[in-house]
């Protein structure tokens, strides 16, 4: 079963891994310490407009990954703005008190989810598997057994899906409905539990017993089917990012949107 879409190569693609995985790492750090939410705004705007550029993705198809990331940015703008503290009252009612200093904090706590979700969803989207775990061992030192051992796991997911699409086929075949109630919801999920749950023994136990054949548990030295290197994509990609974090701030300080440079005071 394939579980990957077509997409367009860009030259986010030909970035190192380890090398992007480290900026994303730290423009986490430096999106956890910007408490003014104008430049917080701009970084999302930038980080966004990467995505949708050079992604690689078309924009339908961006829009269904990001679905989940603007349910997550809604309720967490909302849950803070309507049940924070403040001093200037915009609206009461009940338990609902929307302060002007707690919209300022949910739009910040918002947007700093949007942020990291967008960097994530940008990491997943231009970087092979394959390449990020070689990266890691050859850059970062990772053990071999345990890179591969990832590796292995996610190759094993498009088996599992299969294993569950051929299995709910054979249920229905034999005429097996499920009910709606409590004991018709334990059965099936006994059903689809228990076979799957043998067979990912099995076929784990058998890829154990190979990685250790091939002497995967040892420290000794590897060559490599694929050479990870750097490239002066690495740079560029670096560069880039830096530009719009410093354009960030630079126009959050010259031309805000809103009044509130400090969302903890």
């Amino acid at each position: 079963m394939n579980l990957t879409f077509p997409f367009r190569e860009t030259w986010l693609h030909r970035v190192n891994p380890g090398v992007k995985l480290a900026a994303f790492l730290a423009l986490f750090v430096v999106v956890m310490l910007v408490h003014n939410l104008n430049s917080l705004m701009n970084m999302t705007f930038g980080l966004l407009l990467l995505i949708a550029v050079c992604s690689g993705h078309p924009w339908r198809r961006l829009l269904l990954y990001a679905s989940p990331f603007l349910l997550v940015f809604v309720s967490s703008s909302a849950g803070m703005a309507m049940f924070g503290t403040g001093e200037t009252t915009w609206f009461r009612y009940g338990l609902i008190h929307v302060t002007e200093e707690s919209f300022y904090r949910g739009l910040h706590l918002g947007f700093r989810a949007l942020n990291m979700a967008g960097a994530g969803l940008l990491f997943g989207l231009t970087t092979r598997p394959v390449y990020l775990f070689y990266s890691l061992m050859q850059q970062y030192r990772l053990p071999p057994k345990y890179a591969y051992s990832f590796l292995a796991a996610m190759r094993m997911l498009p088996l599992m899906a299969e294993e569950l699409q051929t299995l709910r086929h054979a249920l229905l075949v034999r005429g097996v409905r499920a009910g709606w109630t409590p004991r018709g919801l334990y059965l099936t999920i006994q059903r689809y539990a228990i076979p799957l749950l043998a067979q990912s023994i099995r076929r784990a136990q058998r890829v154990a017993v190979a990685m250790e054949s091939k002497r995967f548990v040892s420290e000794a030295e590897r060559t490599y089917y694929y050479r990870v290197g750097f490239s002066a994509w690495d740079i560029v990609f670096v560069l880039a990012l830096t530009a719009i974090v410093l354009l960030a701030f630079w126009i959050g300080g010259h031309w805000p949107y809103v009044a509130s440079t400090d969302v903890r005071g």
